[in-house]
């Protein structure tokens, strides 16, 4: 058995969970306004959630009996966390959080401040290299795949009020020809600057994709190694001043899914916004860093939002989360979290190696509102299986252009819609009609902010990397690896040889079934029909 069901507190809350509180006879203003943490920049409202003072209580004992803030006041001075005892694993810091933590309230710790000040380096150098070339460029391709993609796609997208006059960003991810190819016909690639990000220099994907933009500059006469910047690790494959205008550098100690705020994310993000915006974000960030320390658990946000989907998954059962922002600037925003939450923590051992015999990572998945209110909420709400909700609101929009109509404004129809969800899947309906019955007692919470910014998004994006860790360091499982993605990468290497074989005529060592497969596929190519 493991540690975990081991755990006194998770003893009481198996207990607790056998009949937790129904929201149906409970919600009322008074719950609303007392399940509430705030701090500078959020309101984390749960009063939607199925917890009481017994169950809350049990669940900050969970935080301590695990030393939850230990170990991330561990993780941002530069403890190594991303290992597992006795078997051979990374054996890294995680230092996500020293990217940020260069303008104010630095940590001190030795490994810390030495990743903070090759931050600062990177930060410096991209300062001048963005200033030296203001006016070469109008146009950004970025060429990343998984971490160096979906988080920085996401930032970007989710600020293109900000972004400066004349400046576009693209993204190429996908190894599909056919996204490369799109992109590729909607610039001018005389006035486009590429950024390849990949931290070990060969990433399969990214390297197709470059080599793809390359050959179509060079069709145009055109110098790559004047329009292409790598993000990477020092001393890599890319790293390599004849075929990259500048280099940045991305570390170890930063995992991809992670890194949106180092040399990763930052690049293009100071392209699109300019330098002082990209300050912003990573200000942002930081003070929700140091938030997450806070001593207190019952004031600390992204330790409730943890503990809170401990008890959706471990004790109530529920296997999924949907996260909905009612912001169409965050609409890539749940594929972000995403990856986010189920890379780092859909893992099958813990720390010591052994196998769990408790559930981890939930599903993670989610669209923008009021969006999928006219789509998914019809099962969300009438559903056989009960799917808990993390909404995002802010109070105010980021365009600032709005209109009143029939009374009311866009703003405030989105914010109804919004706390009417929240409302409904609680409550539900009685209904004589078994077609018009809610059944109700479905939990959600709110995180809500005044506007949407560069500050608040980065705080935003820091809050969910410190929910997930949380919930790692509870479960005491590793958050910061992601072993689960390298079999498929081997074995499509293997499957790349056969195209290869065929293609010369060769006969290698087979791969029966990547074979099967492949002749499965030519077999369709010969097809006739259109």
């Amino acid at each position: 058995m493991s540690q975990f069901k081991h755990l006194h507190a998770v003893q009481k809350l198996r207990d607790l969970a056998a009949k937790p509180i129904d929201l149906r006879s409970v919600l009322a203003p008074e719950r609303i306004e007392s399940y509430l943490v705030d701090n500078e920049l959020f309101t984390l409202l749960y009063g939607t959630e199925r917890v009481d003072e017994p169950a809350l209580d049990a669940l900050f004992e969970l935080a301590e009996e695990t030393q939850a803030l230990e170990k991330m006041a561990a993780m941002q001075s530069g403890a190594i966390l991303n290992k597992i005892e006795g078997i051979e694993s990374e054996n890294r810091s995680v230092l996500h959080t020293a990217m940020r933590d260069v303008f104010q309230d630095r940590q001190t710790a030795k490994n810390a401040r030495a990743a903070s000040d090759g931050s600062l380096a990177e930060l410096n150098k991209l300062k001048k290299f963005l200033s030296d070339n203001s006016d070469r460029f109008t146009d950004l391709i970025q060429i990343g795949i998984g971490g160096s993609d979906l988080g920085p796609r996401a930032l970007c997208l989710a600020l293109q009020p900000f972004h400066r006059k004349g400046k576009k960003i693209h993204f190429i991810s996908n190894v599909d020809p056919d996204d490369a190819s799109a992109v590729l016909d909607s610039v001018d690639l005389k006035r486009t600057l590429a950024v390849v990000v990949s931290k070990s220099g060969s990433t399969l994907e990214t390297l197709t994709n470059e080599e793809f933009v390359r050959s179509r500059m060079k069709s145009l006469g055109l110098n790559p190694s004047e329009h292409f910047v790598a993000v990477t690790g020092e001393k890599s494959p890319m790293d390599d001043p004849a075929r990259y205008l500048a280099s940045f550098y991305m570390w170890d100690f930063v995992g991809g899914r992670y890194s949106a705020t180092s040399m990763v994310g930052a690049v293009m993000l100071g392209f699109a916004l300019g330098y002082e915006q990209l300050e912003q974000i990573l200000r942002g960030a930081h003070a929700m860093d140091l938030h997450a320390l806070t001593a207190d658990p019952r004031k600390n946000l992204p330790l409730i939002s943890a503990l809170l989907g401990i008890w959706n998954r471990n004790f109530l059962g529920y296997p999924t989360v949907a996260i909905i922002p009612y912001s169409q600037a965050l609409h890539r925003f749940p594929a972000h979290l995403q990856q986010l939450d189920m890379e780092s923590n859909g893992k099958h051992i813990d720390k010591r190696g052994a196998l769990v015999d408790f559930s981890t990572g939930p599903v993670i998945w989610g669209e923008p509102g009021t969006n999928g209110q006219h789509s998914f909420y019809q099962l969300i709400h009438q559903g056989t299986d009960i799917i808990p909700l993390e909404f995002i609101g802010f109070c105010q929009s980021q365009r600032q252009d709005d209109l009143d109509i029939h009374g009311t404004l866009s703003q405030e129809k989105l914010l109804a819609n919004l706390f009417a969800q929240t409302i409904a899947l609680a409550v539900g309906q009685a209904s004589q009609n078994p077609n018009k019955n809610f059944s109700g007692n479905r939990p959600s919470r709110i995180l809500l902010a005044k506007k949407l910014d560069p500050y608040t998004l980065g705080a935003l994006l820091s809050y969910y990397e410190h929910k997930v860790a949380f919930q790692g360091f509870i479960w005491n499982i590793n958050s910061f690896d992601q072993e689960g993605v390298q079999l498929g990468k081997v074995l499509a290497g293997k499957i790349l040889d056969l195209f290869k074989e065929k293609r010369s005529g060769k006969k290698g060592d087979g791969f029966a079934l990547g074979d099967c497969f492949l002749r499965l596929c030519a077999d369709r190519s010969r097809c006739n029909h259109k």
